[in-house]
C-alpha cells in the first residue's frame, strides 16, 4: 500500500494563487455586472421628475439673466449642499424664458454670466456662450444645456430629474419648454 502523497510547495502556491485570482475576479465583476444591469432594475423615486419653483417671475426682470438655485426634490440626509442645484435664468422678453444648467458643455465647469459683454464664460478652458446659450468660442462643441420650464400662478418652475447632458439631448430636443400663450 502506498502512502498518501504529500502536495508539493509549488502545487500548493499554484492552487492558492488560482483561488485568490478567482476571488479578486468575482469581486471586480460584481460592480461591472450591476452597472450593466442597472437600467433594468432602476427604480425612480417618487418626485424624481417634478416641477420645482425658482421663485416669482418678478425676480427675473425682462431682458436680464439671473442666477438661481433650487433644491433637488429627491435627496438623502447625507447629500447636504450637493442637493442644491444652480442654474441661470434668462428672461427674454417678459413672457419667454430660458433656464440653463450652470455647467459648461465641455467638461462641466461652472459658467459665469458677464452682463458687460452679454456672454457666459467658462473659467476652465475659455469657453464662451452667447446670451441665448449658443456656443460663441472655445472648446465646447455645443451650447449650454437648457432645462424645461413653466409658469404657473406668477411663479417660474423648472423640471427637476434628469440633468441636461449630451445623453439626454434626444429627449430634451423633443420636449421644448412650455411658454404661456
Amino acid at each position: 500500500m502506498s502512502s498518501p502523497e504529500r502536495p508539493s510547495r509549488r502545487g500548493f502556491f499554484l492552487k492558492a494563487g488560482l483561488l485568490l485570482n478567482g476571488i479578486v475576479g468575482v469581486v471586480l465583476a460584481v460592480p461591472v455586472v450591476r452597472y450593466l444591469l442597472s437600467p433594468l432594475s432602476r427604480e425612480r423615486k417618487p418626485g424624481y421628475r417634478s416641477w420645482v419653483s425658482l421663485g416669482s417671475v418678478a425676480n427675473f426682470p425682462a431682458g436680464e439673466t439671473r442666477f438661481a438655485t433650487y433644491r433637488n426634490p429627491v435627496v438623502r440626509p447625507s447629500d447636504g449642499e450637493t442637493a442644491t442645484i444652480a442654474c441661470w435664468v434668462r428672461n427674454i422678453d417678459g413672457a419667454r424664458f430660458q433656464v440653463f444648467a450652470v455647467n459648461c458643455a465641455h467638461l462641466g465647469c461652472p459658467v459665469r454670466w458677464f452682463p458687460q459683454s452679454n456672454l457666459f464664460m467658462c473659467p476652465c478652458h475659455g469657453g464662451a456662450y452667447y446670451a441665448d446659450g449658443a456656443r460663441a468660442s472655445g472648446p465646447p462643441e455645443r451650447g449650454l444645456f437648457e432645462q424645461r420650464y413653466k409658469i404657473e400662478g406668477g411663479s417660474l418652475f423648472v423640471e427637476a430629474g434628469d440633468m441636461p447632458t449630451p445623453g439626454a439631448l434626444a429627449t430634451l430636443s423633443v420636449r421644448r419648454p412650455s411658454c404661456p400663450s
